[in-house]
């Protein structure tokens, strides 16, 4: 068979929409357009290589893996994860401004007080301090009865000790008492709940 040689053959350098490939099948002869090609087109098990840049918010598959994704920053309602969640940087982990909030307590040092925040700061009534043990109740509807709270005193010049003595469903009782100073001042306790499960 001869070698007929071609030359001369235009170079494609864009698809139009009107563009047609005829394919024949069966002996019949099919056009495939661009748009056919390229609208709405499923891949199957396609290697994408590096994606620069593109928009993925429309995507439903529950089967997307990423491996070692840099994120950025990245907002949500929630968080589902089966291993560890770490901080490698020096911000920590912890809440965002506006998750806290403040309350001073008052007629007196075994006055509850009602902040409805996962964390935040509890100002306690003008008294003087003592080693005598006192408690209060904080009324809080962000507790659940199998969290675990967390106190430190933020400033006063009393040293206090601070126990939790009840959680239950929307509150906790805090107990707390002077290691032996007098000063009348109104202390700060700071205070934050951290969710927890008993399975």
């Amino acid at each position: 068979m001869a070698t007929i040689a071609i030359t001369s053959l235009p170079v494609a350098t864009a698809a139009a929409v009107a563009d047609v490939l005829p394919i024949v099948q069966g002996g019949t002869t099919k056009q495939v357009t661009n748009a056919l090609l390229f609208t709405n087109a499923t891949l199957v098990a396609p290697a994408l290589g590096t994606v620069a840049s593109g928009n993925i918010s429309a995507c439903t598959s529950t089967g997307m893996v990423m491996v070692t994704p840099v994120i950025g920053a990245a907002t949500g309602t929630s968080l589902t994860a089966t291993g560890t969640i770490v901080s490698t940087g020096t911000a920590g982990v912890g809440y965002a401004t506006g998750a806290g909030g403040t309350v001073t307590q008052g007629t007196n040092r075994t006055t509850g007080v009602t902040l409805n925040k996962t964390t935040g700061a509890i100002t306690l009534f003008s008294a003087a301090g003592s080693a005598t043990a006192a408690t209060f109740t904080v009324t809080n509807s962000t507790v659940a009865a199998t969290d675990v709270i967390i106190l430190n005193q933020k400033s006063g010049a009393d040293l206090y000790d601070l126990m939790v003595t009840a959680v239950a469903a929307g509150s906790f009782n805090i107990t707390f008492r002077t290691t032996g100073g007098t000063t009348t001042e109104q202390p700060v306790f700071n205070f934050a709940v951290i969710k927890a499960v008993a399975a």
